[in-house]
């Protein structure tokens, strides 16, 4: 029985095979028998009745379900449950693992010197309390100088100042809170000269009290009445500056000295509960409100058994209340991208309103059009052409026009889509987590991953080297494992880090190679396709850089591979036309390709070597609007030197494939080895060497700098050793992974989409939706980043025939129009940006 296509349903995987039909399938069958057959057959049931339920369409569906509960559950957290993400910076959190704290909720920058120096600049921050809170000032003030260390001195003031940035820092000897601590925070309420009165004051005191009086209840009486006297103090130095009372922290009781031993964790705990209890008891306005800082004393529950003498915290624990101090000082003044504790967010600017403008009108169109009975529209949506690689296929059957409706409907549900990223990522609606690498969160779901596409191999309709399908598995594979490599923060382990930067190599030879091969065989310059590419890798950027306010370049793959893309079409469209038709009328014309190849090679090697001309070029206005990055340059020229020849490899192989191809010298029938059996063993022995070679040496690397300047010369070997091991076997060659070749044809939505829907905080940190669960949380965040990835590339294709029309003429008019209004954008965005540089 011949294998049966499922009509555009959405489904993961199409197809439904039986038995026989299945490579797998086909081979037990004729060798096994009993237990293997009954395998195989569970086998292809199993797969196929995830096929039957499991379909796009479906999944769309709880995927808007899960967004719209969880967006509800998530804004009445924070309205009823308190959303105060300072709140959860000071109070509650975890260790993610080598001393690396995680806030709950919020994401915590860790502060560097200068940075530390700027937040500070002319402020005086005060620590007041006894030795414990002495530690504390010395791990703060390491934050802003990194060489200061502890000098032994004890019961005293210690000051210290960084002349460099007017920053004051003082420590204060008040061991128990008593008149004379009183008598201390008085004076500031009543100096006049806001120089001499703090900006910050950090607090706290109870071991001596404890250990004076032996731990009496009395004791505790006279420390809450001592409370209550100071509170008032305290809360009026809140009104014009921050005040942190910092919780007790425990104490290893077993190793604690013999004058200790009366300092219990049970006695701290009601030490901590008078502070709680005593403290803002007048005051309800949060703004002049005393804070606690809780945080650092369960960070210290988890590591006080390291503590040298059961009373004072381990290096790494002080530290932790240290950064968490800096936090919640300073995130609401530099606002860090990936320090979203203690920070809100900014309003939306005037192009994000004008944009939500633009999908409402679309969605009020819609609507009436909708009411009007304009119902026509496509039943089946085709799947997106490949833009990124250029192989594009005409469709089996001439594509039925879009009703006035369609494109109406195609932004109605961009806007909804473009909510979700909104709200995401620039609204205090969801929460936040930083990254933390280890070897089991990368190569874990990176097995899983693999074996899920094993599960889903089937028959390739093609057995030609590199064909459509086999490219799209390709892509497929690479997406996810750079996917994984992002949420997993696996950069920061250089050998993964290296073997990433030859996956995004591969898929700019890709684009060289898809792109050539188009032009040399097709002939193909018209503006139409030109128009229809550009549009395919743009669309969704441009929107995002309207509604999420971020500068093109930031989404620096979209940028490079445009920018390759003008180049290998201006490279190919100039003077003289060689295309394959001509080149086989004359050998001739083949040299004259290679001649173009040499000559972009030279362009290439010409301004890698002219950092300063290649800045200057593209600094010049309007032209640096879409390369700059924080006013720089510098990241598109890191970018673009990176892999500046990975597209000219992919042109290269591009020709010599086609021209073997063409002359016959290759084999590439369903089964046939692609070279003959010497030739096929050596190239896959030096492939599979190559391999082996780059792993060993991307394990050597010290530091990515280093490693980056080899790459550009080395990344095409293992491109080439990776393509002749996948085709050279003519088995290998008649298989591919449909479950990879469906992440592959949504590869460019999935690397745009991850950076506010499943990563957050502008690809710094984690979106997370179930708090409290990274395991599920990473399972429905990812469902839905998916689904939406797939939805977004219908809607620009259903876009692109509208937008894009065929008629030269109405494509001119259009694109007339497209460039009033990008040079509108431009101009606004100039004038906007002069008028924040006045404001401050």
């Amino acid at each position: 029985m011949p294998h049966t296509t499922v009509p555009d349903s959405g489904c993961v995987d199409a197809r439904v095979y039986s038995a026989p039909d299945h490579p797998v399938e086909s081979y037990l069958s004729t060798c096994c028998h009993g237990g293997a057959k009954m395998a195989v057959l569970a086998y292809s049931l199993g797969k196929r009745e995830i096929n039957q339920y499991f379909c796009i369409k479906n999944a769309k569906l709880l995927s808007l379900a899960a967004v719209i509960l969880l967006t509800v559950f998530h804004t009445a957290s924070r309205y009823y449950g308190g959303g105060d993400t300072c709140e959860w910076l000071l109070s509650s959190g975890r260790f993610l693992g080598e001393n690396v704290w995680q806030p709950y909720g919020c994401m915590m920058h860790k502060y560097k010197s200068i940075e530390a120096k700027t937040c500070l600049a002319g402020k005086r921050v005060a620590f007041i309390g006894d030795s414990r809170i002495r530690q504390l000032f010395y791990s703060y003030i390491q934050i802003i100088d990194p060489t200061q260390r502890e000098n032994g001195r004890k019961h005293e003031n210690i000051p210290f100042e960084d002349r460099s940035s007017s920053v004051n820092v003082d420590f204060l000897w008040y061991a128990e809170v008593n008149n004379s601590l009183k008598e201390r925070l008085m004076s500031w309420t009543e100096v006049k000269d806001p120089s001499v009165k703090p900006d910050v004051v950090i607090i706290g005191a109870a071991t001596w009290s404890i250990k004076l009086r032996s731990g009496s209840s009395e004791a505790l009486q006279q420390y809450r009445a001592n409370l209550t006297a100071i509170s008032l103090p305290l809360e009026q130095l809140a009104e014009d500056g921050e005040v942190y009372w910092v919780l007790q922290d425990p104490v290893h009781e077993e190793i604690l000295s013999v004058n200790r031993k009366m300092i219990t964790n049970e006695q701290l705990e009601l030490y901590n509960e008078a502070a709680l209890g005593t403290l803002n008891s007048n005051k309800k306005n949060a703004k002049t409100r005393v804070r606690f800082l809780g945080a650092s004393r369960q960070a210290a529950i988890e590591t006080i058994a390291q503590s040298a003498d059961g009373l004072h915290l381990p290096e790494n624990t002080r530290n932790v209340g240290a950064m968490i101090l800096m936090n919640a000082v300073c995130n609401k003044v530099l606002r860090p991208i990936d320090g979203s504790c203690c920070q809100s967010l900014p309003a939306p600017n005037l192009l994000q309103k004008l944009t939500g403008c633009v999908f409402l009108g679309s969605a009020l169109v819609f609507l009436v059009l909708h009411a009007l009975g304009h119902n026509r529209y496509w039943k089946s949506r085709p799947t997106p052409p490949d833009v990124e690689s250029g192989e594009e296929k005409k469709p089996a059957t001439a594509e039925p026009p879009l009703s006035h409706k369609a494109p109406f409907q195609a932004m109605c549900k961009m806007g909804l889509i473009m909510a979700y990223f909104y709200l995401c990522d620039r609204a205090d609606i969801f929460m936040k987590e930083q990254k933390f690498y280890t070897h089991t969160t990368f190569f874990i779901p990176l097995i899983y991953m693999f074996v899920l596409g094993i599960f889903y191999s089937e028959n390739s309709k093609e057995t030609k080297l590199l064909n459509r399908e086999q490219t799209d598995e390709w892509k497929g594979w690479m997406q996810l494992v750079i996917l994984i490599y992002h949420i997993s923060g696996a950069s920061a382990f250089i050998p993964v880090y290296m073997h990433v930067r030859v996956l995004v190599a591969a898929y700019l030879f890709q684009t060289g190679y898809g792109h050539f091969s188009f032009f040399w065989l097709k002939g193909d310059f018209g503006l139409y396709r030109v128009c229809q590419v550009l549009f395919r890798l743009n669309f969704l950027v441009i929107v995002l850089c309207l509604v999420m306010d971020r500068p093109y370049q930031f989404y620096y793959f979209v940028p490079l591979v445009t920018f390759w893309f003008v180049i290998i079409y201006a490279t190919m469209a100039m003077w003289p036309q060689i295309l394959q038709k001509k080149a086989n009328g004359s050998g001739m014309w083949h040299i004259g390709i290679l001649v173009k190849l040499l000559g972009l090679l030279l362009f290439i090697c010409f301004f890698a070597n002219s950092q300063g001309l290649f800045e200057k070029i593209f600094s010049v206005w309007p032209v640096s609007k879409l390369f700059e990055l924080n006013g720089s340059i510098h990241e598109w020229w890191f970018r673009w030197k990176l892999d500046r020849f990975a597209i000219i490899h992919g042109m290269l192989f591009a020709f010599v494939y086609l021209v073997l191809q063409k002359f016959q010298v290759l084999s590439e029938g369903k089964g046939e080895p692609l070279f003959s059996t010497r030739i096929s063993n050596i190239l896959l022995l030096i492939s599979v060497v190559s391999f082996m070679t780059y792993s060993i040496w991307a394990s050597s690397c010290k530091n990515k700098t280093e490693c980056n300047e080899m790459h550009p010369y080395i990344s095409g070997l293992q491109i080439l050793a990776f393509i002749l091991i996948r085709n050279i076997p003519g088995y290998a060659r008649s298989l591919y992974s449909s479950f990879f070749a469906w992440f592959g044809k949504i590869s460019l939505e999935l690397f745009i989409c991850q950076y506010h829907i499943w990563l957050a905080a502008d690809t710094k940190g984690i979106l997370v939706l179930i708090p409290g669960n990274p395991s599920l949380n990473i399972i429905l965040s990812t469902f839905i980043f998916v689904c939406v990835a797939h939805e977004i590339s219908l809607i620009t294709n259903d876009l692109a025939q509208v937008v894009i029309p065929k008629d030269g003429g109405a494509l001119l008019k259009r694109l007339l129009v497209a460039g009033v209004f990008t040079l509108g954008l431009l101009l606004m965005s100039k004038t906007a940006e002069g008028n924040q540089g006045e404001g401050h």
